[in-house]
């Protein structure tokens, strides 16, 4: 592996990392602001992604410093909606995003030869797509109810 592929890797990672910390805040926070009869479910459905976010967020940091880079302490920046149907529209475009940067990921691990990272960023896929699944059901379910 070069050196600017290494570096190029961790920089990616590290990019993931922050959008990991980023998703526990996010999580996190909707399920303080979820409001109306809808609250129990959003609730519980934000609680419930924030334990793969924090297991995501924690391999990333462990490879980052297995690469000889230092894992990053800022998440990125947080929207938070003015409404239910906002916040799970927000939760959407990050698991979207998440999905699209761990793509690329793939990529440079497979570029650089380290399958252990690209089998275990593809089922970081997994989970992101499993969340981005969820969030549209629960869209689509509540769009006629005003959520």
């Amino acid at each position: 592996m070069s050196t600017d592929q290494k570096q190029a890797l961790i920089d990616g990672l590290n990019k993931d990392l922050a959008g990991e910390l980023g998703a526990v805040i996010q999580y996190t926070t909707y399920a303080a602001v979820a409001n109306g009869v809808h609250r129990p479910t959003l609730v519980g459905f934000f609680q419930g992604e924030i334990p793969d976010e924090l297991g995501h967020a924690q391999f990333l940091a462990n490879k980052i410093a297995a690469l000889g880079g230092t894992p990053t302490t800022q998440p990125d920046p947080v929207k938070v909606g003015a409404t239910n149907r906002e916040l799970l529209e927000l939760v959407l475009e990050a698991e979207s995003r998440a999905i699209q940067n761990y793509t690329e990921r793939v990529s440079q691990a497979e570029a650089v030869g380290d399958i252990g990272l690209k089998v275990q960023l593809e089922d970081q896929i997994r989970d992101e797509t499993n969340h981005r699944e969820e969030t549209m059901r629960l869209l689509e379910q509540t769009s006629s109810q005003g959520l």
